[in-house]
């Protein structure tokens, strides 16, 4: 179930309750911020104070949160909860949550290495100069400072809007930072207060921005990483390695530890960003689906998007299942992963003569060319099969190469266990569950990991075959893959089930077997055993994605500076394609098919036509919050996210579809008849005509008035209406797809469409 490298990272969405060791747990308090008395001089002291009169020991205070959230997180037992619940100035106790992680060739795969000048009438390097003034805030696991990915050779002074800080640590000194990685902060509370002082106990975790698990410096370096040539893991994927905004500034928050990312510390790190002046959040970590007053992440997001922060998170590692999506409040860009055009082959021969393609990152001696046994454990022993510790039976595997299930642990776990049990090599087999996805690892023993159908021949020959035997080979990196891009099959799909009336996820862009600069603490596999060191890491999951858009919004906020968040969303969104390099429709790794918007959402990226969208759809801040009245939330709720203390809700959308979002998913349910308007406001060139052109299935019809859009001048905006009729019932009640086009000589502004006729 999903996809990365290290064990640490869970690859599930869950969403947990934390778990303590004492009586006492961890609550975040909604506070109503205008209740606060003037006799204390800041929030701090009122929070520290109200719990004092508790009874609470003066330590049980564990953060003040002023900007993305008006409250507090405290340690305290059920019967202050209970008070606190009864009392007039709290809008809401809510028990911490757990979130867990999501967890190069990428540039040139979007075109950001051409010299054709990405921005009309400047060049890459216009763009890449206005960039500097552009502030890249990373929430993860910390920054390995140290890594060339941070280099500040070159860069300019730091932008004068920054207010932030690099701490000291144990491990950890103010200089490391720089003009590039600019700030470095870390937020250890809630884990602390939930492993029960797991940090003094664990002599892995110190209070400090370090990583010692990687998963960080890859997401920063991903997104604003400078360039660093001759990168490799191990001599695979080998060039010049670089994020998408080189010369943008890298911020590290780190609110994840061992046990994953609690939301009190999450909260914290979104706080403390807003305040230092990030202009991007990248976030890739989430939780199971909640309504949104119970999201920190949607709420700390909708303060920095009012503040014109853009907000990126990763969608999910729980593909490809439908309506597995974390992230979906609009105001967040929801980030799916889709492949390269990169390659890792690697070939299992079998004694029969047939020859089998799969991936591998193994680096180490490889089998030689003598045939070897293969041998696959299906036996009453249910956890051998799965190459779970423990499971395997030496006698039986010593000396042979072991077939391994997918699914259960990591899958460089599965080599670890059939090393230790002595055996000389793994084949790694899919199950239904993952398809034909394949994900290359940087495995301990020589191993190559193959899809359902290639592993069910393998299964078949293993058990039936008089004497099998294999031989496994490395083929290094291969460029040029076709076709590409595919989606991933990890990557979490729709429909959104907080609001089904928005599409989610909005892109995919990169996040198979991506290459980004590592931490030193740790192995490239993250196990315990891996004593290898390397500088850079190759990763795969929704974790790598996310980073790719958050760079890539830096980009169009140093062309555009006046663009507000949701523009430049609109811009990634619209100018996405949905084609790959074989000009087929994307497909899906899951099992071939092609692929749909609740997988892919608009498409992949395109970043040098993102650049100049002609087109964008914008939403104003108080248009989110008509969207969030219209939603069945009571007034507190809504006041819960939007921190406004006197407001009402006096104007609602009939429908939260109404919202003017650059997609559309229409939830007919016990309607015929589903009617929307949109409002286009022009960024290109004046004067510009555009013409609709729809698509849709047959059992939806699509008017849209008027057809033909005239804009005079730049900055004018045009309005028009989407009526989609459903043609009598649909009799498989399965969702449909289909599009709305605005075009001209220079633009396609595209929206892909998702139709539900019953309610999700």
């Amino acid at each position: 179930m999903g996809s990365i490298a290290s064990p640490f990272v869970l690859l599930s969405l869950l969403l947990l309750p934390t778990l303590l060791v004492n009586a006492k747990k961890t609550y975040i308090v909604q506070i109503k911020h205008q209740d606060k008395p003037e006799s204390f001089a800041t929030y701090h002291d009122w929070y520290a104070d109200s719990l004092q009169s508790l009874s609470s020991s003066p330590d049980s205070l564990l953060y003040s949160y002023t900007s993305a959230f008006h409250g507090f997180a405290a340690s305290l037992d059920d019967e202050q909860v209970e008070s606190l619940r009864n009392s007039e100035s709290v809008l809401g106790v809510y028990e911490d949550t757990v979130y867990t992680l999501h967890t190069t060739r990428t540039p040139q795969f979007l075109g950001l290495d051409s010299q054709f000048g990405l921005w009309e009438g400047h060049s890459n390097q216009d763009l890449e100069q206005a960039s500097a003034d552009v502030i890249v805030g990373v929430l993860d696991t910390g920054v390995w400072p140290e890594s060339k990915s941070f280099d500040d050779t070159g860069m300019p002074e730091i932008p004068k809007k920054w207010r932030g800080e690099c701490e000291s640590g144990p491990d950890f000194s103010p200089k490391l930072c720089n003009k590039k990685l600019i700030g470095a902060r870390s937020f250890s509370k809630g884990f602390n207060m939930a492993s029960g002082g797991g940090i003094s106990k664990n002599p892995k975790e110190v209070v400090s921005p370090r990583d010692s698990d990687g998963h960080g410096t890859h997401t920063a370096s991903t997104a604003a990483g400078s360039q660093v040539a001759n990168a490799s893991l191990l001599g695979y994927a080998r060039g010049n390695a670089r994020g998408m905004a080189i010369h943008a500034r890298v911020a590290a928050y780190k609110v994840c530890w061992s046990d994953g990312c609690f939301g009190s510390d999450i909260l914290a790190g979104m706080d403390r960003a807003i305040l230092d002046g990030v202009d991007v959040l990248s976030m890739s970590l989430g939780g199971g689906f909640a309504p949104y007053y119970r999201d920190t992440v949607a709420i700390g997001a909708f303060t920095a998007m009012e503040k014109g922060i853009f907000v990126s998170c990763s969608a999910g590692n729980s593909g490809p299942e439908e309506a597995t999506l974390a992230n979906v409040a609009p105001w967040i860009m929801t980030v799916g992963a889709g492949t390269l055009d990169r390659d890792f082959p690697a070939y299992a021969s079998l004694d029969n003569n047939v020859h089998y393609t799969g991936v591998s990152l193994y680096s180490g001696e490889g089998m030689g060319n003598k045939p070897v046994p293969l041998v696959y454990d299906k036996g009453a022993n249910s956890s051998s099969n799965l190459c779970l510790a423990g499971s395997l039976d030496p006698a039986m595997v010593r000396g042979k190469v072991v077939v391994c299930d997918r699914g259960m642990n990591a899958r460089v776990e599965k080599g670890e266990v059939v090393r230790d049990a002595g055996g000389v090599g793994m084949i790694l087999a899919n199950t239904e569950a993952n398809g034909e996805e394949l994900v290359a690892d940087s495995h301990l023993i020589p191993a190559v990991a193959v899809g359902r159908k290639v592993g069910d021949m393998i299964r078949k020959y293993a058990q039936s075959g008089p004497n099998p035997t294999a031989v496994l080979a490395f083929g290094g990196t291969v460029l040029n893959v076709k076709p590409s891009p595919v989606v991933a099959a990890f990557s979490s799909r729709g429909p959104n089930m907080v609001t089904p009336q928005i599409l989610k996820p909005d892109v995919v862009g990169p996040g198979v077997n991506i290459l980004a600069a590592w931490s030193e603490a740790v192995g490239p596999t993250g196990l315990d055993n891996d004593t290898r060191k390397t500088q850079f890491n190759i990763m795969s999951g929704t974790s790598m994605s996310c980073p790719h858009i958050s760079g890539l919004a830096a980009l169009l906020k140093a062309a555009h500076p006046e663009w507000s968040p949701s523009a430049i969303k609109s811009a990634l969104m619209t100018t996405a394609y949905n084609q790959d390099n074989t000009n087929s429709p994307l497909r899906d790794a899951a099992d071939g098919s092609v692929s749909n918007p609740w997988a892919h959402g608009a498409g992949h990226v395109d970043p040098q036509k993102a650049l100049s969208p002609g087109l964008v759809y914008d939403i104003s801040t108080e248009e989110y919050i008509t969207f969030l009245c219209s939603l069945d939330y009571t007034l507190e709720h809504v006041k819960a996210i939007i921190k406004r203390p006197n407001f009402t809700c006096s104007t609602k959308f009939k429908d939260p579809g109404e919202l003017n979002y650059p997609s559309f998913s229409v939830v007919f349910g016990n309607k015929r008849v589903v009617r929307y308007t949109r409002t286009l406001t022009n960024v290109g060139s004046a004067p510009s005509t555009y013409n609709v052109t729809v698509g849709g299935p047959s059992t939806v019809g699509i008017a849209v008035k008027p057809t033909k859009l005239v804009f005079r001048s730049v900055g004018e905006k045009q309005r028009y209406t989407v009526t989609f009729v459903a043609k009598g019932t649909n009799p498989t009640a399965k969702a449909e797809f289909g599009s709305i086009v605005w075009v001209n000589a220079q633009h396609q502004v595209r929206s892909p469409v998702s139709f539900s006729w019953t309610q999700l």
